[in-house]
């Protein structure tokens, strides 16, 4: 069934970034808005974390990712991108879904930065108040 698919697309979400991959059966590359992964996400933690869904199907080498990313910051697109690409696995082959979800990489993150509030310095912060 795999070889009948040649390119799955798929999207993954952090915070406000968004990443649309595609992913098929390669050598290895990958590209995040046209660039390499090395150039575009110079910090060595960000791609360790693009890379965990492929070390925990045993993937590495196998796939090739042509990713779009935008929105948010390196780390929240690093982690949509994570995201993305462990979508693209489950439908690329479902047997792999098991360790994938095992992982929690399937699970959308859903934290988000809360609001500033009226009446106070920030989300959660207040106005120092003094009694006398």
């Amino acid at each position: 069934m795999a070889e009948a698919i040649t390119v799955i697309s798929t999207t993954g979400k952090r915070k406000t970034a968004i990443a649309r991959v595609r992913l098929q059966l390669g050598a290895g590359k990958i590209l995040v808005n046209g660039r390499t992964l090395e150039d575009y996400f110079p910090r060595e933690v960000s791609r360790m974390v693009i890379h965990q869904p492929f070390e925990t199907v045993s993937g590495v080498g196998r796939y090739d990712v042509s990713a779009t990313v935008c929105g948010g910051g390196l780390s929240g697109q690093a982690d949509a991108l994570r995201h993305g690409i462990s979508r693209a696995l489950e439908k690329f082959d479902e047997a792999l879904r098991a360790s994938l979800k095992k992982k929690g990489f399937l699970t959308r993150d859903a934290r988000k930065k809360e609001r500033k509030k009226y009446g106070q310095k920030g989300a959660r912060a207040r106005f120092q108040f003094s009694k006398r």
